[in-house]
Parts: structure tokens; sequence; C-alpha cells
């Protein structure tokens, strides 16, 4: 029976538009690029082609950053192979093929729509991350860092005390576990956890260490050789919040608003770092403050969601100028599946 892995690659983020592609495709030998202003027929033509593979091979499916009716590309890990969007291509993937997909679609006089929403909400991201900054100085003030490395020291030793380091050098893989789109912020954590035996929750604050913590088992994971699946913070991708590595049957996630999730299996453990590294009473101490700027960073991040809706219903109006017939989209995957995975 073949697997379905999902994960995003790209983001709407404080940062901009991230793409983490590259890190999953390297060293592939065939990327198949599928070029049309329209999301809807891409995505399509992947359907299509993953209804060809699916019963064959393990796929990796790439969802997308616009919205949950679209998908931005499958992997066929097995065959070196990947089938992406445009939208996610980069100049500089190795080994790639651009299908125009016009060239089998009737002539067709489209209107170009201005979407400046998206860059708009961009700037209300990148200015509630600005506030959140502020939130996270109150913690880092009232931070004991000598207990929070402790801490990690200790995790990861009882995480590898029983493995040798492998003779091979390790791969990251850059992903998103979800991101905001046109629809509201969403994630597949669910999805990602629950086949896996350890799994361990990081609570705590506004920069209370737990991306820090989480880079430590990074790079101890990698050091002892193990590939590891990194999954970039979808408001701020300078920051991890999670590190997967199903060698080990493990994962440690930020288990914090707006991806919270409550532990079900005996298998999911807290570890909170607010508890054991900040001032006790902090939350109370600076109360006022914490929920000036709460409230604050929360507005702005309200507003980029709202911006990114606007976004999404000018994309709707785009997709209604195209026009394709089932027997056109068979066409296209018909000569998509010539690039044979055998």
């Amino acid at each position: 029976m073949s697997i379905k892995k999902y994960y995003y690659v790209s983001g709407n983020t404080a940062e901009g538009l991230v793409n983490f592609l590259p890190s999953n495709v390297t060293g592939f030998e065939q990327i198949v690029i599928l070029k049309h202003p329209s999301e809807q027929l891409k995505t399509d033509v992947l359907r299509g082609v993953i209804k060809r593979y699916e019963k064959t091979y393990d796929l990796e499916i790439m969802l997308s950053s616009i919205s949950g009716q679209y998908l931005e590309g499958i992997i066929i890990r097995e065959r070196s192979m990947a089938i992406i969007i445009d939208h996610v291509a980069i100049p500089d993937l190795k080994a790639t093929v651009e299908v125009d997909l016009s060239l089998f679609l009737a002539e067709q006089k489209v209107l170009p729509i201005e979407n400046e929403r998206f860059h708009q909400a961009y700037n209300s991201f990148s200015a509630g991350l600005r506030i959140h900054d502020k939130l996270e100085a109150i913690y880092v003030n009232e931070m004991d860092f000598a207990k929070a490395d402790q801490l990690a020291d200790q995790f990861i030793r009882e995480l590898l005390k029983e493995q040798p380091k492998r003779k091979k050098k390790s791969h990251v893989y850059r992903r998103l576990f979800g991101t905001n789109t046109t629809e509201g912020v969403v994630n597949i954590v669910p999805q990602l956890i629950e086949s896996l035996s350890h799994v361990y929750h990081l609570k705590g604050r506004a920069g209370t260490g737990k991306s820090t913590f989480m880079k430590k088992v990074l790079a101890a994971c990698t050091d002892y050789g193990f590939d590891v699946e990194l999954f970039h913070c979808s408001f701020d991708p300078h920051s991890i919040d999670m590190v997967r590595v199903p060698e080990l049957d493990f994962c440690i996630f930020d288990s914090t608003d707006p991806h919270e999730i409550v532990p079900r299996r005996e298998a999911e453990k807290i570890i909170d770092l607010y508890k054991e590294t900040v001032e006790p009473g902090t939350d109370e101490k600076y109360a006022k403050e914490i929920q000036a700027i709460h409230s604050n960073y929360k507005s702005y991040m309200k507003q980029g969601i709202r911006q990114l809706k606007e976004a999404g219903e000018i994309v709707e109006k785009q997709e209604q100028q195209y026009a394709y017939s089932d027997k056109e989209r068979e066409k296209i995957i018909e000569f998509i599946m010539e690039f044979h995975v055998e």
C-alpha cells in the first residue's frame, strides 16, 4: 500500500512569501514545471497524475499556501522526480522541463487583475512580528538560560543515548506544517505526529527558547547522521516550529497558539519551558504589558488574514476567466505521464 505524505514548501509570512522547495528536490533527475496562470488547472492536472501513481509509488504532496483547494506539486522520491507548479519553481533548479499548459487549450483572452493584497498582508504580518518581539523581550529578561541549556542537553542525551553515529551525511528537508492562507491559519500537525511513537509538545511563551531548544535537537540529530524534516515557523520563518526524525520515530514541536495540540496518547509528552526556565509569577508581574502587546500584535495578524482573504477573492475572480474541457485536461495529464518515472 503506497503512502501519501503532505506538507507545505511555501508560506505567507512576516518575511513575505517564503519557498523551501530546493531542499526537498536536491539532486533530482527530473523536475517538471507546470506553467499557467490558473491555479485550478494546475491542481486538476496534479490530482490526475496522483490518481495514476498513488497505487504504485509513495507520494509527497505539496499543499498550497493560497488555498486548500489547490496543490503546488508532487514528489515521487523513489524515482527522483517532481512535478511542481510555476508558483514554487525557482531559477536555479536543475534538471527541469517546463510545460506551458496554454498550448493544450483553446485560445483565451484573459484580462490580468492586479492583486496587491498578498503584499499588504505581508506588511501587516511584519508589523505584527515587530510588536511580538516586544513580548519576547519581557520573558527573555526573566529567563534562566543556563537551566534552558541544561534541559536541552539532558533531552538530547536521552534521545540519542542508544544511537550510534551514522556513517553518512544527514540531509535536512526544510518545510512548513501550515501557513496563513486566504482561508485563514491552517496546519497539518495532527497528521504529522499521529504515526510517531515519540512525540514531544514544547510549551512556553514568546522568547522562552522553544526554537533554540529545537535548533539544538536539530544539530545533534544531524551530527549523528539522521535525516531531519525541519518545519519553519509560518509567522517568522527564521524560527523553528518542528523537528521530525522518522528514523528515530520521533518529533518535537511548538505546541502553542495558533498550533496548540492537546496530547491524546501516552506517547505524547509535554515539555514546559515557561514552568522550567522562567521566573515564577512573570505572567502576573507583567500582565498589563503582556495583554497590551498581545492585543496589538493580534490586531495586525487579523488584519493580515483579512487581507489574504481579500487576495483570495481576487484569485477566484481571475480563475473564473479560465475555461478548459475535461478532454483538454486529460490531454495534459497524458502528456505529463510521458515523462515516465521508470
